[in-house]
């Protein structure tokens, strides 16, 4: 199993941090590697988030279950995909009124070993690199402070 803990300081609120990550549908515009994104409504507080992963000309979806704790965090649970596993929470921790302290923590493992051969080192940089992906976007759509 692959686990990853990645966190940033931003100048940013949580707010502005979790409301980025909540957006779903907007990933394709700024994760190259995404090429389709959506999100639906199951609960006031529970979306299933689809995405798929473009790596050459191979092209995966997975499904989660993501708990929505508004402008604190989001859990994320493997619904369907290429996973036997995968599990994810995103932190968003205000710091006094001088930004965020954004952390993301991801376990996952491929169900068999051709699909890891296929995309797992894309997705272990993918998931390595989505919280300095964040950061940028929040730079772009907030300004720098």
């Amino acid at each position: 199993m692959t686990i990853i803990h990645r966190n940033a300081l931003v100048p940013y609120s949580a707010a502005d941090m979790y409301a980025l990550v909540a957006d779903v549908p907007s990933y394709p515009q700024f994760l190259p590697w995404c090429s389709m994104a959506s999100a639906e409504p199951l609960t006031e507080d529970e979306i299933q988030a689809s995405i798929e992963i473009s790596h050459g000309k191979v092209r995966k979806s997975f499904a989660t279950l993501n708990r929505m704790n508004k402008d604190q965090g989001i859990e994320m649970h493997l619904l369907d995909g290429p996973f036997s596993f995968l599990e994810g929470r995103w932190r968003f921790e205000s710091l006094n009124g001088e930004g965020c302290k954004v952390s993301l923590d991801m376990d996952f493992e491929f169900s068999n070993l051709i699909m890891k051969m296929l995309i797992g080192a894309k997705f272990t940089e993918i998931a390595n690199t989505l919280v300095d992906a964040f950061c940028a976007r929040a730079t772009k759509v907030y300004g720098s402070c």
